[in-house]
């Protein structure tokens, strides 16, 4: 096994991978074809070779390769490709998972597409319609600061999304953990005293679009659930995001709380996170998703492109979590009571508003964002789920290979929930 770097798998993914007309990723070697092998290390290629030590191997661990989505850049489908690389070990404090099924979401789009820098102030669809299929007549030049911690360090194995299974551990880890099913936490904190100071699986370390991914062992939550793997896998980026930003808007019993896209994947997650604090809850989505987002908890549900205003009155909900914005951002704070929280950790209408400071200082409103994970956040919602206290939305699941026709899907945003591929096993 072999242990990359940042950035090492940047000699793999030559080769002129492509789509087939399927809209499937075609699936052909990584290797590169000058490559020779000596022992566990690839010529050319940047690797790191970790000892293994005695015991901590479970059953999976005899092949010396994987198979991956590598994205390899900024821009559209053709930036993903799909083969065979070297399977990582796990380091001091890290282990090592066998991923069973991985979430589809928007910050793996997102961060494929660069649309968190700052060059973009358009919705995600519109930056998907203009990068389009094929990204070389594209902006993406202008996009270098387009991930979370400004540049994303391509290639990199996406997927914030991973529930799997420990098959070995490195040093200082426990070797009870192997052969437990797990959760990793999507936002990982980089030291134990400031959780503001985080990386992304899957937009800043390799992530869970993989047969195998690792994580540091504080970032791996054994669950016990009656849950499929794939019911898993909608859990940790949407859920952790939701939780993070009820728990930090302070909602309790009572608080009237309204919610835009309250069908997608974080913001199902909000209503049903709301809901299990004793919230009045009031979602906004299409007429064609109102009866599913009642279901899972709302008391109303806006249709969405109707007023909030005149719908609801102003100055009549406690909090808004709002992950859409753009153009509606004003009439999101018009609905806010004094002293009421607008709360977000997303804008996928587009990003830059326009705020009326006398709105927000007449009112004394607070806005909140929120993109660093309290530490308690995750460890409360696995809770959750053990507790049977939220339920899973799985709209559908595709294998790992059809990536591009899942992500289609999810950009349609005709599901409820969330979608989730299936890694080769």
């Amino acid at each position: 096994m072999v242990a990359w770097g940042r950035g090492g798998f940047g000699a793999w993914w030559r080769g002129g991978l492509g789509l087939d007309g399927l809209g499937k990723i075609a699936a052909t070697s990584l290797v590169p074809t000058n490559a020779t092998r000596h022992g566990n290390e690839i010529a050319g290629c940047k690797t790191v070779v970790m000892s293994q030590q005695p015991g901590t191997q479970a059953s999976h661990a005899n092949s010396s390769t994987m198979t991956a989505v590598i994205t390899v850049g900024v821009g559209g489908f053709e930036q993903l490709v799909l083969g065979e690389v070297p399977r990582p070990a796990a380091g001091p404090g890290e282990v090592l998972v066998l991923v069973l099924a991985a979430g589809v979401n928007n910050t793996d789009i997102n961060t494929r597409l660069g649309w968190y820098s700052s060059q973009v102030s358009t919705a995600t669809n519109e930056s998907f319609v203009a990068l389009g299929d094929n990204s070389m007549n594209d902006d993406r030049a202008d996009r270098t600061d387009g991930g979370w911690n400004a540049t994303t360090p391509f290639p990199l194995i996406q997927g914030a999304d991973c529930c799997g299974r420990v098959v070995a551990v490195g040093a200082g880890v426990d070797e009870a953990i192997v052969g437990a099913r797990v959760l990793i936490r999507s936002c990982m904190a980089l030291g134990r005293e400031d959780t503001r100071d985080t990386e992304w699986l899957g937009s800043d370390r390799d992530g869970a679009f993989a047969q195998f991914t690792v994580a540091r062992a504080r970032d791996v939550f054994p669950i016990q659930s009656t849950w499929s793997d794939a019911e898993l896998a909608t859990i940790p980026c949407a859920y952790g995001t939701a939780e993070n930003m009820v728990s930090r808007a302070g909602i309790t019993k009572g608080t009237r709380v309204l919610v835009s896209g309250a069908s997608g994947g974080v913001g199902s997650a909000v209503v049903q996170l709301a809901k299990r604090r004793g919230a009045y809850v009031i979602g906004i989505a299409s007429a064609a998703k109102r009866a599913r987002v009642i279901e899972i908890g709302a008391d109303e549900v806006l249709e969405r492109g109707q007023d909030p205003v005149l719908e609801l009155g102003a100055k009549s909900v406690d909090v808004v979590i709002d992950n859409v914005a753009g153009s509606g951002f004003g009439g999101m704070l018009a609905v806010l009571r004094r002293g009421g929280v607008y709360v977000t950790s997303g804008a996928i209408a587009g990003p830059i508003v326009e705020l009326d400071l006398q709105a927000l200082y007449l009112a004394d409103l607070r806005l909140i964002g929120c993109t660093a994970w309290d530490e308690h956040v995750f460890t409360d919602v696995v809770s959750y789920v053990e507790r049977g206290e939220i339920r899973p939305l799985l709209e559908r699941t595709y294998p790992m290979s059809e990536i591009v026709a899942a992500q289609r899907d999810f950009l349609d945003k005709r599901h409820v929930g969330n979608i989730v591929l299936l890694p080769p096993q």
